[in-house]
């Protein structure tokens, strides 16, 4: 079990992620762990920054919200590393987020499928541990 730790009075669960990119460098950002994103999202300027481009994307995208439609992609980045775990060529969304939140991108559903996790709000921790097959 590894136990990641957030700020529990703030409005986000917020947690520290690293993507790496196709050279192998790596950043290490903010990540709100997001369960009803059923993708893992990264901002562009992340992407860009670590040598991605929407050319490496393989396919288009579209999030529909209350204020629109924004046009994304899918694409893979050689690592990707949340709540102690490692995922390698991980698919993951490009797409923009609003400003305001200090994160880079989600962890959502494509990277927690992997794991078995719990969320304890009033002690600050998410708790994790690879997913076990259901019997």
């Amino acid at each position: 079990m590894i136990i990641t730790a957030f700020e529990p009075d703030q409005d986000l669960i917020v947690v520290a992620g690293t993507v790496w990119g196709p050279r192998g460098d790596a950043i290490e950002v903010p990540l709100a762990l997001d369960t009803g994103s059923s993708e893992t999202l990264l901002v562009p300027e992340l992407t860009d920054a670590l040598g991605y481009s929407a050319r490496d994307g393989d396919q288009p995208t579209v999030i529909r919200s209350a204020i629109g439609s924004e046009p994304g992609y899918m694409m893979r980045v050689a690592r990707f590393s949340a709540l102690g775990f490692d995922m390698v060529d991980f698919r993951v969304h490009v797409h923009d987020l609003p400003d305001g939140f200090g994160i880079r991108g989600l962890i959502g559903l494509s990277f927690l499928r992997q794991l078995d996790y719990d969320v304890r709000s009033i002690l600050g921790q998410v708790r994790a541990r690879p997913a076990s097959p259901i019997p």
